[in-house]
Parts: structure tokens; sequence; C-alpha cells
């Protein structure tokens, strides 16, 4: 889609609408490797190449935060006297911002920084009429007669300002305090108003800018702005067109953002996920899942002596778990036909078997020497040499 040049600027964070202009009239814009200092031309951003002093313009996401401003501050990016300056506040947004509009050096308060260039010249456009609330000191003790030239507009050197909304606040000796709230952004507009009626300004703080307040920041923190204060502002000033993706919050201060989003990345790659097997026993009530140990043998060792059921063999793989490790565990039969059964007959069931042909009884104490091998069972167990000479008396027999 084809956009106007200055547009697509904007959009991308560098300048402002107006201040994109003047980029494209002094030469320092190219697209597609060719200079441009004419306005109007447009250009795709998805297919162009647009470069802004030989930097291709990348399009970002939008953010949009609150600074309170604090004094000796100039509102600038750069300052050739080597001054502090707003950007030094804001660098751990993690994006280039620009201040929609300026306070003087001297004035502190809120100030809206940005990277979306039509939500700045929205706001500062002459038309939006953009209220900014101001709390300011004078010298002299003011009554409700001397407010009336701020509420019906003073004579200064550019025209006659717009009719203000003044209030008197306090008197301290001979100083008062006022809250005015002004619809037009002329340079030091409050100050010359005061020189010119005879009021001189002594401290001036500016506590809202299009419904956003200061409250809550001490000089020198930001906050990004929150979803409700940027409905408010698209319903009342028609920007900015688009909220979704932007950075928004309420916290403060750019080490307190940074912190949050560091630990909340470390605690989802510390938390260790529960297998499906541990899962499956939890919701089974059975507690976590006990390793397992494959044979081909089917005696299952009891918890205690004389306790648990007899050992099965079905020609099936089970699992031998001992659940007293210090205790040795019963004897294992490779292939065997007999059970063993448990240390006290007398308080469980006779072992079972599949096929079974004889039971032969297990030893009474189950020690250390009471795990036996296959070999050793079979050629101690009367049933099976019997069983075993049965086919040579056949085989004589037969001869």
């Amino acid at each position: 889609m084809e956009e106007r040049l200055q547009k697509i600027i904007a959009r991308a964070g560098v300048a402002s609408r107006r201040a994109s202009e003047e980029l494209i009239l002094a030469g320092r814009v190219r697209v597609n490797g060719r200079v441009v200092t004419e306005l109007g031309l447009k250009a795709d951003r998805q297919k162009d190449r647009i470069e802004v002093d030989g930097k291709r313009l990348v399009s970002e996401a939008p953010v949009y935060v609150a600074l309170h401003k604090p004094r000796n501050v100039v509102s600038t990016l750069r300052d050739p006297e080597g001054r502090p300056t707003v950007a030094d506040h804001v660098r751990g947004t993690g994006a280039r911002l620009y201040p929609v509009g300026r306070l003087d050096f001297a004035t502190s308060g809120i100030l809206l920084m940005t990277n979306d260039g039509d939500f700045a010249n929205a706001l500062l456009h002459p038309r939006g009429g953009v209220p900014k609330t101001y709390v300011l000191k004078v010298q002299g003790a003011m009554s409700e007669d001397d407010l009336t030239p701020w509420r019906e507009g003073i004579r200064l050197e550019d025209g006659v300002t717009l009719p203000a909304e003044a209030r008197l606040l306090r008197h301290e000796g001979d100083k008062t305090w006022l809250e005015v709230t002004l619809r037009e952004g002329r340079n030091q507009q409050i100050r010359r108003m005061g020189e010119a009626t005879g009021w001189p300004v002594m401290r001036l703080a500016r506590t809202t800018f299009a419904g956003v307040s200061s409250e809550g920041l001490r000089p020198g923190e930001w906050r990004a702005l929150t979803v409700d204060e940027l409905l408010h502002i698209r319903e009342a000033f028609g920007v900015p067109k688009r909220i979704r993706g932007a950075m928004m919050g309420a916290s403060s201060g750019p080490v307190d953002h940074r912190r949050t989003a560091s630990s909340a990345r470390s605690g989802a790659k510390a938390s260790p996920r529960p297998t499906q097997e541990a899962a499956g026993a939890a919701a089974r009530g059975r507690g976590p899942a006990q390793p397992r140990v494959r044979s081909r043998t089917n005696a299952d060792a009891p918890s205690a002596p004389g306790q648990g059921p007899a050992g099965r063999m079905a020609r099936s793989r089970t699992d031998t778990t001992p659940s007293t490790p210090a205790r040795s565990p019963a004897g294992r039969m490779a292939r065997s036909r007999t059970d063993a059964a448990p240390s006290t007959p007398a308080r469980s069931p006779a072992g079972r078997t599949a096929r079974p042909r004889t039971d032969a009884a297990a030893p009474a104490t189950p020690g250390p020497g009471a795990a036996r091998s296959a070999r050793s069972v079979r050629s101690e167990t009367k049933p099976r040499a019997a069983e075993t000479r049965a086919p040579r008396a056949r085989g004589r027999e037969r001869r």
C-alpha cells in the first residue's frame, strides 16, 4: 500500500510528520537509492527501500511513555551545550522515543514520549485543543479579580491567547499558587502571560497533558501509558489508530521494567514440568512413580517380613521394586515353576502360579542368604528330580 513518504517516516518513529517533511526537503531521505527532495512523493514501505541518513527504516512496535521531566533537563534528544536531555531518562524502553511537545529547561512535569509520529502530530496540532494543566507560583498576592485577564485572554507579541481556566490554590505570604489549564501550546506561554499581567512566575510544573497525570511518578521516572489512557486519548483526539501490540502498563522506571521481564523469563525456565508418569500417579493418589527394573521374574518383595502378598508368576515381565532398601529382596527365579511363599504363611495366602505343578515353601526368615539361583532350586527339589527321571524310564521300556 502506497503512502506519503513523510507519513511512512513518522510511523517508523524517526520524527513527527512535520519534522519528516523537513528531512525530505533537506535531502536526507532516499527511496530505492535515489535522493528525494520533493514533498508529496508516495512509496510502499513493504516493497521500497527507504533510508534516512543512510539507515533503512524498520517498523517497530509503538511505545507510549509518560515521563516526569525534572527541572534543568532539556526536552530534546541532543543538546549542543552538553546539558542533560529527556532521552537519558527513557533508555530502558528499548525504542527510540521523541518528546510530544516541549517543556522549558526550568519547568518540570508530565511529558509524553513516543515513537508514533501520527500520535505526536495529532496531539500537537493547534486544532486539537489538547488540555495542559499547570501549577505555578507567582510573585505577589493575587485575588479573584486578578485572574480575569487570564480567563479572557492576554495580548502577547504573537497575538491574543485563548481563554484559560485559572483558579487560586493558596497564598504563602506575598506569593500565590495558581492552577491554569491551556488549550494551546505557544513557546513559554505561561511565563509570558505572567510577565504581561505583572505577576512574574517563580515556579512552574505541568501536572496533566491530554488527561495523563504525573501522579505517582518522581522526577526522572517514567511509565508506559495504560490501556484506559490510550483509549481515552483515541476517543478524544483520534490517536493512536492501533493499540494492540503497544507496550502498556503502569510500572515505574526503566530499571524496574527490565528487571521484571528478566525475572519472568528466568522463572519460566527454572520451573520444571512434571512428567506424564508422575502426573498420572499423582492423579491416582499413589504418589510419585517409582523407578522400574525390568526382569523376567515375577517375585514381588514384601514391604516388611511376614507381610504383603505372595509372589506371582505368570510368564510376564513385571516390576521388582523393593520398598525397604536395607533388607535383601526376595529370591529371583528365572523361568521357574515354583513360587516364593511369604515369610509368615499364617498372615498371607499361599502363593499362586500360572500352570503350577508343585509348590515349595520358601525359607521362613528371608535374610542375606535367602536368594537362590534357579539352578540350585531345580537341583534341590524332589518333584523336579522325579519329573526328570520319568522320561528315562519310559525310554528303557521302549528299548
